[in-house]
C-alpha cells in the first residue's frame, strides 16, 4: 500500500514500521526536512526486546520505498491511508490546512497518531459535546469538512523524540510500546488498518520480533487511555520556571499521580469505555521509571513555544460536561496557560 504521513519526526516511527512490512510511505514535512530525507532517508534508534544496545533502523534497508514532500506537493488521492503525526497547532499553517481540505475531499481513511484527537474524531463520541471543545484547538475548522467515519485515532503510546544533537531525519525511541488504533466507521477502511496491522506483526529482523506493533481495537475509547498518562505525567513535567522528567512528575508524589490517573480513567469510562480499555496505573508508573526526559509539551514550552497541544484543557472541559472536576487538572491548565502567555509576551 501507499501511505501518506503528515509529520516527519514522530511520523518516522510509524513509517519505519510500514517500510519494514513492505509498504511505501511519503512523509509531509518542511522543505529542509524533505530534502534531507529524500537524500539520506530516516533513522530510528530503538532497542529490541532482549537486547542491551539500541539498533539504528535505516529506512533504506527495508523493502518499502520512502520519500518526502512539502504540503503543497502532496496529492492525497494517490494513497491508501493517511496518517496525522504533526503537533495539533501545526495544522493551522495555511499550506497544511489546505492539504487537510484536499484530504477531506478525497474520502481516504485517516489515522491520527496525535496526542490531541482531531476534532472530527471527537464528533464520533456520543457523550461528548464536540462543539464546546472547539476552543481547545488552534484552528478547529480545519477538521470540519471531514466525514467522521473516515477518521480514526491511534494512541501514541511509544515514547520517542528527536535528540537536539541529531539531524532532522533522526528519531530516538525511549519506550517501544504499541500503537493502539480504533476501528473506522467504515468497514472497508478498517480492513486497510487490519491488513497493515498483520503485516507489521509479521516483520522479523534477524529472526527477532521488532517492537512497536499496530494493534486494532473495536472500541473508540482504547486510544483515550493515553489521556490519563498525559495528565499524570506529560503535562506535569511543566513547572512554573522550567521542566522536569516524566519519571519525576509521576514519582515525586505517586499518591497524587495515582489519584489523578484514576480520575481521568473514570472520566473516559463515563464516556463509554470499558474497564478493559485502560492501562493499569502500576504498569504506567513502572514504565515511567525509565522516562528520564521531559515530555515534548514541556520541552516545547521551555523552548519558547506560544502554542502546544491542549489535551489538558480538553479533559477539563469534557469533565465539566459530566459534572466532574479535579483541582490538579485545574492547576495544570492554569500553569500551562501562564507559561504560554509568558512566551507570547516575549
Amino acid at each position: 500500500m501507499n501511505i501518506l504521513i503528515l509529520g516527519a519526526s514522530y511520523g518516522s516511527l510509524l513509517s519505519t514500521k510500514l517500510l519494514m512490512a513492505g509498504h511505501n510511505v511519503t512523509l509531509v514535512c518542511l522543505p529542509e526536512e524533505a530534502d534531507l530525507i529524500n537524500k539520506e532517508g530516516t533513522i530510528v534508534r530503538m532497542t529490541l526486546r532482549g537486547e542491551v544496545e539500541p539498533r539504528l533502523l535505516k529506512s533504506g534497508a527495508f523493502p518499502g520505498t520512502l520519500n518526502a514532500c512539502t504540503p503543497g506537493d502532496a496529492d492525497p488521492t494517490n494513497y491508501d491511508l493517511i496518517g496525522f503525526a504533526m503537533q495539533e497547532p501545526q495544522y493551522q499553517a495555511v499550506p497544511v490546512a489546505e492539504l487537510l481540505n484536499r484530504i477531506a475531499a478525497s474520502g481516504k481513511p485517516c489515522l491520527s497518531i496525535m496526542n490531541m484527537p482531531p476534532h472530527a474524531y471527537l464528533r464520533r463520541l456520543d457523550k461528548v459535546d464536540a462543539e464546546a471543545l472547539r476552543p481547545c484547538f488552534q484552528k478547529a475548522e480545519v477538521w470540519d469538512k471531514f466525514d467522521t467515519d473516515n477518521v480514526s485515532l491511534c494512541s501514541p503510546d511509544p515514547q520517542a523524540f528527536r535528540p537536539p544533537e541529531e539531524q532532522l531525519n533522526f528519531l530516538h525511541v525511549g519506550l517501544p510500546t504499541n500503537f493502539k488504533a480504533a476501528a473506522f466507521g467504515k468497514t472497508k477502511h478498517t480492513a486497510v488498518l487490519d491488513q497493515l496491522s498483520k503485516d507489521i506483526d509479521a516483520v522479523r529482523l534477524e529472526g527477532k520480533e521488532v517492537p512497536v506493533k499496530l494493534r486494532l481495537h473495536n472500541s473508540l475509547f482504547v486510544p483515550l487511555a493515553k489521556w490519563s498518562m498525559l495528565l499524570t505525567g506529560n503535562y506535569r513535567c511543566i513547572t512554573e520556571d522550567g521542566m522536569r522528567p516524566i519519571k519525576e512528575a509521576v514519582h515525586s508524589d505517586v499518591d497524587l499521580a495515582r489519584e489523578l490517573y484514576h480520575w481521568v480513567d473514570s472520566l473516559v469510562q463515563k464516556l463509554g469505555a470499558d474497564t478493559a480499555d485502560h492501562v493499569p496505573f502500576e504498569k504506567y508508573a513502572n514504565a515511567a521509571q525509565s522516562l528520564l526526559k521531559p515530555s515534548s509539551a514541556a520541552r516545547a514550552i521551555d523552548a519558547g513555544a506560544v502554542n502546544i497541544e491542549r489535551v489538558d484543557r480538553l479533559v477539563q472541559i469534557i469533565a465539566s460536561q459530566h459534572g466532574m472536576q479535579h483541582d490538579a487538572v485545574d492547576e495544570i491548565v492554569k500553569l500551562v496557560d501562564a507559561r504560554l502567555e509568558k512566551n507570547r509576551a516575549k
